[in-house]
C-alpha cells in the first residue's frame, strides 16, 4: 500500500476505533501489508465458490453458502480497509505498495462476479460481464491517476457499492433461498435464445425465462458500471480540457 494518504479512497469506517486498534495491533504484530492483501483475494475466491455452490445444494445448505458468501465478501472489504491502515498509520509500506494494492483487488473482483454469475438462479454470461466491467471501472480510476486528474472514486458502482449490492443479495439469500432444479439450471445455460416472439411468449408461460433476482441484481450492476465508468471519463476530460486551456 502507498506510504502516504494521498489518493486514498475515503472511507468513514476508517476512523472507527475498533480497525484503528486492529490495524495497530497488526502492525505491532508484525503483519505485512502486502499479505493483507493478498488474503483480500483469498476471501474474494471463497465468496465466489460459496456463491456458485448455491446451484448444487439443498435450501438448507443454500442459506449457509450464501452466509458464507457474505460474510467473505465483508472480510475481502475489511482486508482491503486494514492494509492501506497498516501500511500509513502503521508506516509498513514498501515500495511494491501500489502494485499489491491494485492487483488483489482485481483477482478479488472477478472471482466474486465470476462465482455469482454461477449462483442459483444466475447467467455466467451477467457475471462474466460484471468481472469485466468492474476492472474497467478500476482502470478509469487508475488512469486518471495517469494523467493527473487523481484517483476519481465517483459511482454509482464503485467497489465499495458493488460489494454492498452483492452482500444485500446474499443476505437475501440466506432469508429466502433461491429454488432452481438441475434440469432448468441446464435449460438457462445452453438453452439458445427464442426464434421467435411466440416461442418466447410460450417459454415465459411455461416458467422458463431465464430471469431471477440474481440476475436482475448482476444486470443492474452492470449498468451501474457503465454509467461509472462514462461518469469518471467526463471527470478526466473536463480536468484535461481546463489543464490545456
Amino acid at each position: 500500500m502507498p506510504t502516504t494518504p494521498e489518493g486514498r479512497r475515503p472511507l468513514k469506517s476508517r476512523d472507527q476505533p475498533f480497525f484503528q486498534h486492529l490495524a495497530a495491533a497488526l502492525a505491532r504484530a508484525g503483519v505485512s501489508p502486502n499479505a493483507i492483501s493478498c488474503s483480500s483475494i483469498l476471501f474474494g475466491a471463497a465468496a465466489g465458490i460459496a456463491l456458485a455452490v448455491t446451484t448444487w445444494v439443498a435450501p438448507d445448505s443454500q442459506r449457509l453458502a450464501w452466509l458464507a458468501a457474505a460474510a467473505c465478501i465483508q472480510l475481502r472489504l475489511i482486508a482491503n480497509l486494514l492494509d492501506g491502515m497498516v501500511a500509513v498509520e502503521g508506516r509498513r509500506g514498501g515500495p511494491t505498495g501500489e502494485l499489491w494494492n491494485e492487483a488483489p483487488d482485481r483477482l478479488a473482483d472477478a472471482f466474486i462476479f465470476i462465482g455469482a454469475g454461477f449462483a442459483a438462479g444466475s447467467a455466467p454470461l451477467l457475471g462474466f460481464g460484471a468481472a469485466l466491467l468492474a476492472v474497467l471501472v478500476a482502470y478509469v480510476r487508475a488512469l486518471g491517476a495517469s494523467v493527473g486528474a487523481g484517483q476519481i472514486f465517483l459511482g454509482p458502482m464503485a467497489k465499495p457499492h458493488r460489494m454492498f449490492v452483492l452482500t444485500v443479495l446474499s443476505i437475501a439469500g440466506t432469508l429466502f433461498p433461491i429454488t432452481v432444479s438441475r434440469p432448468r439450471l441446464a435449460y438457462r445455460l445452453y438453452e439458445p435464445v427464442p426464434a421467435s416472439l411466440n416461442h418466447a411468449y410460450t417459454e415465459i408461460a411455461h416458467g422458463n425465462l431465464p430471469v431471477s433476482v440474481v440476475s436482475v441484481v448482476l444486470a443492474v450492476i452492470i449498468l451501474g458500471c457503465v454509467i461509472t465508468v462514462i461518469r469518471r471519463l467526463a471527470r478526466i476530460a473536463t480536468f484535461l480540457r481546463s489543464k490545456a486551456s
